[in-house]
């Protein structure tokens, strides 16, 4: 849903370019209120395919060791639940533009030290049957980027929007951890809130003799990461939200906005451009300049490439 809240914005753009002969800009639609339409929507869809996502689950067997009271209460119909959680790590990345589809959301931050992470991610492979880095220095610099963007997030938005814990504490307090969170949503806690974290799921299960210190890692990226681990650990998220911090997460996506619509119409030139050169048999040999000029955001230089 990160890139999809870029290419609403893209979409927006398009559908209000014209001013009034545009439909957009002609009936006085909003951009906020077309990103809340389809955050809605996507809202709805999510919350009536519930008992879809339950049913595989159950038939593939991934709840299997998770039994008791939490497993046969989250089916009961006296019951029913309308807050749903999505813990992609990527999405990190892209709380500016999921706030945007969903206004009312709220961010929970759980922060885990660096070591532990790379180590998991060097081992993920051991889940999900792939790699999901290819190597210790890439892991070091996917941590860096989700934290850096988390805490930005932090700043920018405040404690009523984010709200950040500890993986220690979840894992070695979960009942007080569990508490803060729930206070944050304004949920009431339960003893039963604690059940489904007797068993971890997802887990890289890292076995204890396994050593993360590939010799070409850079020494300076691995000194980056433990000290922002260090700072982070030492330091409580701000109390207060930050509007130059807003304004700097809204500027980085309208950029990503711009340089994804500036792909997509190198694209479609591109394939002008060959389509009609192709008659003429030059199309082979400015394949390879074309397709540089997709992949370079300055999309105002394929003209002077070709």
């Amino acid at each position: 849903m990160g890139n999809f809240a870029a290419n609403v914005a893209i979409a927006y753009q398009v559908g209000a370019a014209r001013g009034d002969r545009s439909i957009l800009s002609a009936m006085d639609i909003q951009e906020d209120e077309m990103f809340a339409a389809f955050g809605q929507s996507i809202n709805d869809l999510i919350l009536s395919h519930r008992k879809d996502l339950e049913r595989k689950r159950q038939a593939r067997g991934t709840l299997s060791g998770l039994k008791g009271r939490w497993f046969h209460g989250r089916n009961a119909m006296s019951d029913p639940k309308t807050r749903w959680v999505d813990g992609t790590p990527e999405y990190s990345l892209f709380i500016c533009g999921l706030r945007k589809l969903f206004p009312g959301a709220l961010f929970v931050h759980i922060f885990r030290d660096v070591h532990a992470v790379v180590r998991s991610m060097l081992n993920f492979h051991r889940v999900a049957g792939v790699q999901l880095v290819a190597n210790e220095e890439k892991a070091y610099k996917y941590w860096l980027r989700t934290v850096r963007a988390c805490l930005n997030a932090e700043q920018a938005y405040g404690p009523d929007v984010f709200h950040r814990i500890r993986y220690a504490d979840l894992i070695g307090n979960p009942e007080s951890a569990l508490r803060s969170v729930l206070g944050f949503l304004r949920e009431p806690y339960s003893a039963r809130c604690l059940e489904p974290l007797a068993e971890r799921i997802n887990s890289s299960n890292v076995p204890a003799d396994f050593k993360a210190d590939d010799p070409a890692t850079d020494p300076a990226v691995i000194e980056k990461a433990m000290r922002l681990c260090a700072e982070v650990s030492e330091t409580p998220q701000p109390l207060r939200p930050s509007c130059e911090i807003a304004s700097q997460m809204e500027a980085a996506f309208r950029e990503r906005v711009n340089h994804l619509s500036g792909i997509d119409r190198a694209f479609k030139k591109s394939r002008e451009i060959i389509k009609a050169l192709n008659s003429s048999g030059l199309a082979l040999c400015v394949m390879a300049q074309v397709a540089l000029a997709i992949a370079d955001p300055c999309v105002a230089g394929l003209p002077q490439l070709l």
